[in-house]
C-alpha cells in the first residue's frame, strides 16, 4: 500500500488520505453530538474495551454526519474552492462538509458528502472502494489484493474473530503504554448515548501530531466518535461527528450508485512488487531494494542520502516506484516527527507541478539551493516538492515548514 500511495499524483493523494480518514472513521462509526443521554458507569479500560468487542452486532447503522477538516485552512490551496472550482481542492473531503452515513451487517458501507460544488460519495461493497467526487466529475475505484490465506476454513474465521480475554487486553494497553500515552475510559455522552472516550497521544517523537480521540457506544459497542488533533491546536484537525445515529437494518438500495455516464474513470491498480524490471521496460515494476548501495544500482540518477539531515540520522533506504519507474525512499529520524524523502528521475522537461496535474503550481514558492519548491503546509505535517539538476524531490514530515526547509537545504 505504501508504494501505491507514492505512485499517485497529490491531488488523488489528498483526496485518498482524506477519504481514508473519512471511511475508516466512519466504516465503524459516527460521532459526538452534543445531548443529555446517560453515562455508563466507570470501570477500567481494558473492560471497557473487552465489553465493546463482545457486544451483540448491530443490525446495521444509519446517520447524519458533520465532517470537519482543517488540514487546508488557512493555505492557499484553500482559496481554490471558491467561485465554482472543481479541483481537488473544493472537494467536501478537503473543506469538510455535512451528510450521511450507512453501514450495513455485512460490512457495506457508503458515505454521503453534501457541498454546494456536488456531493462527494464514497463506498465499500466488500470488496471495491469507489469515490466519485461531483465537483470534478471524476470517479476513483480500488480493489485491494486478496491476502493470502484469505480463503480460510471456518475453523481458522472462528479463531481469528476470537474476542481476547481482559488479561490479553490489559497486555496490549501495557505494551502500548511503552509508546504512547493512553488515557482511561472516560464514561461520556455521545450522541445520546451512553459511551466511554480514549485519548491516545505519542509520548516522544510525535511531530505536530497532538494525539487522537475516540468514543464508543457503551452497549453496542460501535465507535462513535474520532478525531485527530495537531499540537498548535487545541480544537480538532479532522473529526467525523453525528448529529442523528440509529442501530436498523439499512435497505439494499441505498448501496446501489450510478454514476453521470461522462464521469472521468480511474481505475486505481495495485503496485506488483515482487517482479523486476527487465531490458529497461518502463511498463514492468522494480524490484523493491533495501540499503543505500542497493537503491543506488537499481536508479538511474545518484542518491542524494546523507547520513544526517536537519540533525536527524538517516534510518533506512528503501527502492520505491513513481510512475512506474525505480525511484528511492529515504527516511530521518524516528516516530512521526521523522521526515521522508522520496527521490525519481524528473520528467523531461517538465516541472514538479506538471507532474501532480498543475496542484502544486498554485501553493507558495520557497527558496532554495538552486531550486524554488513549492510547499503545502498543514496542522499536521508540510510536504515540500521541487526539482533539481534532474531530479525530483518530495519531502513530507509532520514537522513545520521552516524544519522542512532546513531539511530540503540539506540536499
Amino acid at each position: 500500500m505504501s508504494y501505491f500511495l507514492r505512485r499517485l499524483p497529490l491531488p488523488r493523494l489528498l483526496l485518498l488520505c482524506a477519504t481514508i480518514v473519512a471511511v475508516g472513521a466512519g466504516a465503524t462509526a459516527l460521532a459526538v453530538a452534543l445531548g443529555t443521554g446517560p453515562v455508563p458507569p466507570a470501570k477500567p479500560l481494558a473492560e471497557a474495551v473487552h465489553d465493546a468487542l463482545s457486544a451483540p452486532a448491530v443490525a446495521g447503522v444509519s446517520a447524519r454526519i458533520q465532517f470537519t477538516d482543517h488540514l487546508l485552512e488557512g493555505s492557499s490551496l484553500a482559496s481554490q474552492t471558491g467561485s465554482g472550482g472543481g479541483g481537488a481542492a473544493s472537494s467536501p473531503l478537503l473543506t469538510g462538509a455535512t451528510g450521511r452515513l450507512w453501514i450495513a451487517a455485512d460490512g457495506r458501507v457508503r458515505l454521503e458528502l453534501q457541498a454546494e460544488q456536488g456531493d462527494t460519495q464514497i463506498l465499500y461493497d466488500g470488496h471495491t472502494v469507489t469515490l466519485y467526487d461531483a465537483a470534478s466529475n471524476s470517479l476513483y475505484r480500488y480493489t485491494p489484493p486478496q491476502e493470502a490465506g484469505a480463503s480460510s476454513t471456518a475453523g481458522s474465521d472462528q479463531e481469528v474473530h476470537k474476542i481476547p480475554t481482559v488479561a490479553e487486553i490489559q497486555e496490549a494497553i501495557v505494551h502500548i503504554m511503552r509508546h504512547a500515552n493512553l488515557s482511561g475510559a472516560t464514561p461520556t455522552d455521545v450522541a445520546g448515548q451512553a459511551a466511554y472516550a480514549v485519548r491516545i497521544s505519542p509520548s516522544h517523537d510525535g511531530g505536530l501530531v497532538g494525539g487522537a480521540e475516540l468514543a464508543w457506544d457503551a452497549v453496542h459497542g460501535v465507535p462513535l466518535r474520532l478525531a485527530v488533533y495537531s499540537t498548535q491546536n487545541s480544537s480538532p484537525v479532522l473529526e467525523l461527528t453525528a448529529t442523528e445515529v440509529s442501530y436498523e437494518a439499512v435497505p439494499s438500495s441505498v448501496f446501489a450508485f450510478t454514476p453521470p455516464a461522462d464521469a472521468k474513470v480511474t481505475e486505481i491498480e495495485p503496485p506488483r512488487t515482487h517482479a523486476r524490471a527487465r531490458g529497461g521496460a518502463s511498463n514492468q515494476t522494480v524490484t523493491h531494494e533495501q540499503g543505500l548501495a542497493a537503491v543506488q544500482a537499481a536508479v538511474p540518477f545518484t542518491l542524494d542520502a546523507p547520513a544526517t539531515l536537519a540533525g536527524m540520522a538517516r534510518s533506512e533506504v528503501r527502492g520505491a516506484q513513481v510512475n512506474g519507474h525505480a525511484a528511492a525512499l529515504i527516511t530521518y529520524g524516528e516516530g512521526l516527527g521523522g521526515i521522508a524523502v522520496l527521490e525519481s528521475a524528473a520528467k523531461a522537461g517538465g516541472e514538479p507541478e506538471e507532474e501532480a496535474g498543475g496542484f502544486l503550481g498554485e501553493l507558495p514558492k520557497v527558496a532554495l539551493p538552486g531550486a524554488s519548491a513549492s510547499e503545502l503546509p498543514t496542522p499536521l505535517g508540510t510536504l515540500l516538492s521541487f526539482q533539481r539538476a534532474g531530479v525530483a524531490y518530495v519531502l513530507a514530515g509532520s514537522v513545520t515548514p521552516s524544519a522542512l526547509q532546513d531539511a530540503a537545504k540539506g540536499l
